[in-house]
């Protein structure tokens, strides 16, 4: 008999080319500090949650809509998404960025979604008022599970995983990815090919 696999993916930089707040911020002159911001989040040298706040109250002065479009546009990895769509009922995306900045994206790929959440008033953001711990969301999980993902904030998600992955198809994993998962692929047809075996 065979064994039924969870897939759980990261967003920014495995499903997506680019990470996305960095693609927002040049809409506002912000990109240096943002990129910054978002490097040391990947490598772990400021928290997730501290960082996204950060950069969230940075970016919060641009309309929901106008980031929603942005997001958009953002290259994907396209044999990923072919994968988690031939797959839908197993896949689940596990972002800490905000529902209502990604949430049309993450409909648009069609799979369930975990994200940070924020309150919208006269389409700008107003306040977050949760910030996603992915490894919360992987405990909520029964049964075996793969997680896939690179930045710092995936580590917890990772390390509950029956298998976890660090991808580095984009950009080189986090060195805490690294050090906690049991697979480090870098290459998008081999990640695909690797998870069409357990699927």
């Amino acid at each position: 008999m065979s064994t039924s696999w969870s897939f759980l993916f990261d967003l920014d930089g495995t499903i997506t080319k680019k990470e996305i707040l960095p693609i927002i911020a040049k809409e506002l002159g912000l990109y240096e500090e943002i990129r910054r911001l978002t490097e040391d989040t990947i490598k772990g040298v400021i928290p997730f949650h501290e960082s996204f706040l950060k950069r969230v109250e940075l970016l919060k002065g641009i309309p929901v809509k106008i980031v929603q479009d942005i997001v958009s546009s953002v290259p994907l990895n396209e044999k990923i998404v072919q994968f988690i769509e031939a797959n839908r009922d197993s896949c689940y995306i596990v972002t800490g960025n905000l529902d209502v900045w990604v949430g049309p994206l993450c409909e648009q790929i069609g799979v369930k979604s975990y994200t940070s959440h924020a309150e919208v008033k006269d389409g700008f953001i107003t306040k977050v008022t949760e910030v996603l711990e992915k490894g919360k969301v992987a405990k909520g999980f029964v049964g075996n599970f793969v997680a896939i993902g690179e930045g710092n904030n995936d580590v917890d998600m990772i390390k509950k995983a029956t298998i976890g992955l660090a991808y580095g198809g984009v950009h080189s994993p986090a060195n805490s990815v690294l050090a906690c998962a049991s697979h480090a692929i870098y290459e998008e047809e081999q990640l695909c090919r690797f998870l069409r075996q357990l699927s």
